[in-house]
């Protein structure tokens, strides 16, 4: 009897213990679960995932590739301490990669993709849960980047808003900062649908930088990231 292969699941795209537990671990940090500066003790986590250490500490190290853990002496992993200045650097090169990238893209949109970043649009101002703000802000201007064709731009910018994504969480909670960004990202889809690539880019650069100040104004009073 043959073997019905569209019934059979994929192992080789399912996810690995580490992949499991990095993201766990990135969304314990996106939510403030873990705060800066805290301990990630190996021995908890692997406990809490039956596995052994290994699995969490290829995860700690792609953590640390992705700027969201450190390892210190004595300390073992900690989770990364960013100073206001240091904030608002990686909102600035996190501006200047993606107003790029849509300048390359919007020569190449097509009528999907400006259905697709729509729906992201309608469904980031619908949504009330903060946690999933920053999810659908990402599928909104990442969409809006995929016909660059530039997959290594995008990786990038993707591993830049990991960064920053405790950070946009707060920014858009104490700031109600989602209908700003709605209307920001209605007026930047419609310079796209409008081919107008420069104007395109001016207003992401605009609207990110826009978040950073809001950001750093919402902060508390006398954080230096130590």
């Amino acid at each position: 009897m043959p073997f019905k292969e569209a019934e059979v699941p994929n192992l080789g795209q399912a996810p690995t213990a580490s992949d499991i537990i990095l993201k766990f671990i990135r969304d314990s940090i996106a939510d403030g679960s873990l705060d800066e500066g805290e301990p990630i003790r190996q021995d908890d986590v692997a406990r809490m995932f039956n596995v052994s250490k290994i699995p969490v500490r290829e995860a700690l190290k792609r953590l640390e590739a992705e700027g969201l853990v450190e390892f210190q002496r004595n300390k073992g992993a900690i989770v990364t301490s960013v100073s206001e200045p240091e904030i608002a650097q990686i909102f600035e090169t996190r501006a200047i990669l993606e107003s790029n990238a849509i300048r390359l893209s919007v020569p190449h949109m097509t009528p999907e993709t400006f259905t697709d970043a729509e729906a992201f649009c309608d469904a980031f101002a619908r949504e009330t849960d903060v946690a999933q703000w920053s999810a659908l802000n990402w599928q909104f201007h990442s969409r809006l980047y995929l016909d660059a064709q530039r997959p290594f731009l995008v990786r990038t910018i993707r591993s830049v808003n990991d960064r920053l994504e405790r950070y946009l969480r707060i920014q858009l909670a104490l700031s109600h900062g989602q209908g700003t960004a709605d209307r920001e990202h209605r007026e930047i889809l419609a310079a796209c649908r409008a081919g107008d690539a420069e104007k395109a880019g001016k207003l992401v650069y605009d609207h990110i930088m826009g978040a950073c100040s809001s950001l750093l104004h919402h902060l508390p009073a006398g954080k230096d990231g130590r």
